[in-house]
């Protein structure tokens, strides 16, 4: 009633202010009963129309982590200016996914972007909302969100708009999880210290520092292929191929390191057949079947016998039973590839003699016993 009695004798902004942010204080801190609850967020409701900033600034200020925030109350404070509004989406759990998104859409002022790109747990849609307009510094800042959510598509996104800055390349290289196809997309965009990074935190084989050094999205790529889920290998391979990137020299050098699934998805994606029609032609006895899949994927005919070479390898290290380590096993299929490729008629290129001769020096002995 002292508070009604003031409001009463002197109506001026600032009393009004001071009873929005008292009333809110006293919502926060008091277990109202149903009666009180009900006529507190009716007065909310009065007071977030108040033709006076201040007295909004001061609902928002006060109400902005409360949980039982009235939904309508939220979103209308969430709209406002941005000095009522910003504390409201920096934090509020009042407001929805939608709510976000159509603020995004519809009010996606830099001031509101960065609070809403900063929030504790950003969800996959509203992270795309800010994408499609957010400038580079709002991108930034949510990809240094550990509690953003962002999807594959809208990651890509993030590569197309803004892949050549530095501020970008920091935060989506650092990320916790990266998709193998984003992985892929960056090697030729970080600088060295971001690459090696890159390469050792996202499921990339350590033995890669020689492709860094010299700095080859092929040669990269290659190792970034190894240890890669069914379906990522799948998505990287498509990838390869709509931008043609999937190349002979490449397909060469992941069978040379013994990435069977690799070349078997390969092999199926350039030559538009299933992944299982494809193995049968890669591993017919006759190696008619094979032939027949390198002509149609369209892959250098010179290639074909080194790469004969290394799935004979690949196949009889399989069915050997030996215990051998990936390192061991990659050893085994170059040098065996180095030593026949003349006698086969092997016409590599230089570039593709040097990485493999790199790559042998690089591994240990085939003939270590390992346990």
């Amino acid at each position: 009633m002292d508070d009604v009695n003031r409001l009463t004798q002197d109506p001026s902004a600032s009393t009004r202010a001071g009873t929005a942010a008292k009333l809110a204080q006293q919502f926060n801190a008091t277990a109202f009963s149903p009666a009180e609850l009900k006529l507190a967020e009716e007065i909310f409701r009065v007071m977030v129309r108040d033709a006076e900033v201040r007295v909004r600034e001061a609902l928002s200020a006060n109400l902005k982590h409360n949980p039982l925030l009235p939904h309508d109350v939220a979103v209308a404070l969430a709209k406002d200016v941005e000095s009522v509004a910003l504390p409201v989406l920096s934090v509020s759990e009042v407001l929805t996914a939608d709510d976000l998104v159509q603020i995004v859409k519809s009010q996606g002022s830099p001031g509101r972007l960065d609070a809403i790109a900063g929030r504790k747990q950003v969800e996959a849609a509203v992270s795309a909302a800010i994408v499609d307009i957010g400038s580079e510094t709002v991108v930034a800042k949510l990809l240094g969100n550990p509690g953003a959510d962002l999807a594959e598509p809208t990651l890509h996104k993030v590569v197309d708009k803004f892949g050549d800055s530095a501020a970008i390349q920091d935060p989506l290289v650092h990320r916790n999880v990266l998709p193998v196809t984003v992985a892929e997309r960056l090697l030729t965009h970080v600088a060295e210290h971001l690459r090696a990074h890159l390469l050792s935190n996202h499921k990339i084989s350590p033995d890669l520092a020689l492709d860094i050094i010299l700095q080859s999205r092929e040669r990269a790529t290659v190792g970034l292929a190894m240890g890669v889920s069914e379906s990522g290998l799948v998505a990287l391979v498509n990838q390869l191929k709509t931008n043609e990137r999937l190349t002979g020299s490449l397909v060469l050098r992941t069978i040379c390191m013994g990435n069977l699934r690799f070349f078997e998805h390969a092999v199926a994606a350039l030559t538009g057949v299933a992944i299982g029609n494809a193995r049968v032609l890669i591993h017919d006895p006759g190696r008619r079947g094979l032939e027949t899949a390198w002509t149609k994927a369209g892959l250098p005919a010179s290639y074909l016998p080194a790469v004969q070479a290394a799935l004979d390898v690949v196949l009889q290290t399989e069915l050997d039973g030996l215990d051998l380590d990936p390192e061991r096993y990659s050893r085994r299929i170059i040098e065996r590839v180095l030593t026949q490729y003349e006698s086969l008629g092997v016409e590599l290129d230089d570039d593709d003699l040097e990485y493999l001769l790199a790559k042998v020096s690089q591994l240990p002995s085939a003939a270590r016993v390992v346990h």
